[in-house]
C-alpha cells in the first residue's frame, strides 16, 4: 500500500497542466493528444445522427458568434503568453434541431447549439453568453480534468478495497460511504467549480468579442424562469444555482469590461 501511494503521488505530480486563464495546476492524466481525436470522432458521429440546421439565419448566427468568441480567445491567449495554445483546435460551430435547452463545446473546439435554447438566448448577445461559457470549458480543459478526476475516484476505491480485502464487512461499508462521500464531497463540488470558472472566463470572452457581459446575467434569469423552480439543492447538483450564477456574473461585469478595454473594446452589443 505504501508503494502504491508513493507511485500514485508521482503520477499526480507528473500529470498536471496549467489553466492559462487562472494559472492553476490542473489534473491531466489523459493528454489532449488522446482526447482531441476521440472528441472529433464523437462529434462527427453526433452530427451524422442528428439534424443539423443549415442555411438559416439562426445557423449563420451560431457560426458568426462562435467565430467571434474563438477570435477573442486567441487574442487573449496571444496577449498573455499562450501563443500557439490553440494550434490543435479544429473549430466548428453547428446548430442542431432539438428541443433540448442546451449547448456544448467538445475538447478541441467542436461546438453544438440546440435550437431549443434559442428562445432563451433571444439574440446574438445572449447566444454569445452561452457559447462563451461553453468555449471556456474547452479552453480550460475541464473535460480532461473530469476524466482525470474520475480515474482518481476509481483508484481511490481500488486502494480502499485492497486495504480492506481481509475484512469484507468493513469493505462493504467503505464502498457505500466512499461512493456517496466522494461524489457529494468531491466530484460535485469539482463540477460546480468548473461551471463557475467557465462563467467567469466566458464573460471575459464575450466582452472581448464585443458583447455586453450583463446579458449573461439576464440570460440566467430567463434560464431560471424556464426551469420553473425544478432544480436540486445546489450541494447535490453539478451546477451552481441560478441565483448564485446571477449574483456572481453581476459582480464580474465591470471586470469583464475592463479586460475588454485592454483590447480596444469599449462599446458592447446587447
Amino acid at each position: 500500500m505504501k508503494k502504491f501511494i508513493f507511485l500514485f503521488g508521482i503520477v499526480l505530480f507528473l500529470s498536471c497542466s496549467t489553466n492559462p486563464f487562472t494559472g492553476k495546476q490542473t489534473l491531466a492524466l489523459v493528454p489532449n493528444s488522446q482526447i482531441f481525436p476521440m472528441a472529433f470522432q464523437q462529434y462527427d458521429q453526433f452530427l451524422s445522427e442528428n439534424k443539423v440546421v443549415k442555411g438559416t439565419a439562426d445557423a449563420q448566427m451560431v457560426k458568426n458568434v462562435g467565430q467571434k468568441i474563438a477570435v477573442a480567445a486567441e487574442r487573449w491567449l496571444n496577449a498573455n503568453g499562450y501563443a500557439g495554445y490553440l494550434q490543435d483546435y479544429q473549430w466548428d460551430y453547428n446548430l442542431v434541431d432539438s428541443p433540448d435547452v442546451n449547448a456544448w463545446c467538445m475538447p478541441g473546439g467542436k461546438i453544438v447549439v440546440y435550437t431549443g435554447i434559442l428562445p432563451i438566448t433571444q439574440n446574438e448577445a445572449g447566444l454569445a453568453a452561452v457559447m462563451g461559457h461553453e468555449v471556456a470549458h474547452a479552453l480550460s480543459n475541464h473535460g480532461q480534468q473530469r476524466m482525470s478526476a474520475g480515474q482518481l475516484q476509481a483508484l481511490g476505491a481500488v486502494a480502499g478495497n485492497i486495504a480492506l480485502s481481509k475484512d469484507p464487512k468493513n469493505q462493504q461499508i467503505f464502498n457505500q460511504a466512499y461512493g456517496i462521500g466522494s461524489t457529494v464531497g468531491v466530484m460535485l463540488p469539482f463540477s460546480r467549480n468548473h461551471e463557475t470558472e467557465a462563467d467567469r472566463i466566458g464573460l471575459h470572452l464575450m466582452a472581448i468579442a464585443g458583447y455586453d457581459p450583463i446579458v449573461a446575467a439576464e440570460l440566467w434569469q430567463r434560464m431560471k424562469a424556464n426551469a420553473g423552480g425544478q432544480a436540486p439543492p445546489e450541494f447535490l447538483s453539478t451546477h451552481p444555482s441560478s441565483d448564485t450564477r446571477i449574483a456572481n456574473i453581476t459582480s464580474w461585469v465591470s471586470d469583464a469590461k475592463a479586460e475588454a478595454k485592454k483590447y480596444g473594446v469599449t462599446t458592447f452589443k446587447k
